[in-house]
């Protein structure tokens, strides 16, 4: 029999994983380390396990309006996105908060072994690949969870398809992608961050993959290292296929939001990166948290782009 995962602190008890018991997990087991219990009950009745309230039937849609008009609290959010968007400066002031997850792309590598790996796991433990994916899940709560009780999530469009093939065989059954997503988080936040600003991010893309610096710290050392520095070197062509890309990624995601019936909270770069503060406390103020908390939080990451930039802007700009 399924059983959900119960998160158990102040002000917050509720589902965070609905899924089958692992082997010598039982009802009342806890995981190591692990801030919660299992509760033992029917599949039917996640509806009502997370709203706390109505019939174990009533519709998803009809589940999503009670909880925005009665102000049932989130328990994660995900912040869809593509890369060179700011997500890593979102995700830093969210975790820095101390309340909000640790929020970063738990799901990253779209491939089973690439999850494992992520989450330090072996396949070899596993006598299927459900139980291997179950555990990733439950690995990847644990991480972004943190020490809160909130769970954040940093999704890649590029990453997105091959997750939801691998939640449907944890929460199996007819019903949409978000739904799906709830019965396995609980009420979730959807965040979309983008980068309207096409050109500059494809040269960030660019520039990124050359010289193998991804982020620096706000203090300018490294903090993220992908390849052994490289000048950088001027490319049209890589710049266009890169603005290409970054589009149909963004395109997907819109198409998603509108094939769920989603309304994101919008969130763009430019905002982000001109006044993280206000964009951090809108978000923490979305998810029913104190807005005020983010005064106090420094921005943990500086920006790359510089003259160099610049000038690789002007130039594509005068030769198109």
């Amino acid at each position: 029999m399924a059983v959900p995962f119960f998160c158990r602190s102040p002000g917050r008890v509720g589902p965070i994983l609905w899924l089958p018991p692992l082997p010598g997990l039982g009802a009342g087991a806890a995981l190591p380390g692990a801030r919660f219990r299992h509760l033992r009950a029917p599949r039917a009745d996640v509806a009502s396990l997370l709203t706390g309230r109505g019939p174990a039937d009533m519709t998803w849609q009809r589940f999503r309006s009670d909880r925005a008009m009665t102000g049932k609290p989130f328990r994660s959010y995900i912040i869809c996105t593509v890369p060179r968007s700011g997500s890593t400066l979102l995700c830093g002031l969210l975790a820095t908060t101390g309340v909000a997850g640790d929020p970063d792309s738990h799901f990253h590598a779209p491939s089973l072994e690439g999850w494992l790996t992520d989450h330090d796991l072996k396949r070899a433990d596993f006598a299927s690949d459900r139980d291997a994916v179950r555990a990733v899940f439950e690995a990847a709560l644990m991480r972004g969870r943190g020490d809160t009780t909130m769970f954040g999530l940093r999704m890649q469009r590029g990453s997105f398809d091959f997750f939801m093939e691998q939640l449907k065989l944890l929460v199996p059954g007819e019903m949409s992608d978000a739904e799906r997503i709830e019965a396995a988080f609980g009420p979730t936040l959807f965040i979309h961050l983008s980068r309207p600003d096409r050109l500059d991010q494809a040269i960030s893309r660019l520039r990124a993959e050359q010289t193998g610096l991804w982020h620096r710290n706000a203090d300018g050392s490294e903090l993220e290292r992908l390849a052994p520095p490289q000048e950088p070197r001027y490319d049209a062509a890589a710049i266009r296929r890169h603005m290409a890309a970054q589009e149909a990624l963004d395109a997907a995601w819109e198409g998603w939001f509108r094939q769920e019936g989603l309304n994101p909270l919008r969130i763009t770069y430019d905002a982000l990166s001109t006044g993280p503060q206000q964009v951090l406390a809108q978000v923490l103020s979305a998810l029913d948290f104190d807005p005020a908390q983010a005064r106090s939080v420094v921005p943990p990451t500086a920006k790359l782009a510089d003259a160099l930039s610049r000038e690789w802007r002007c130039r594509f700009e005068s030769e198109t």
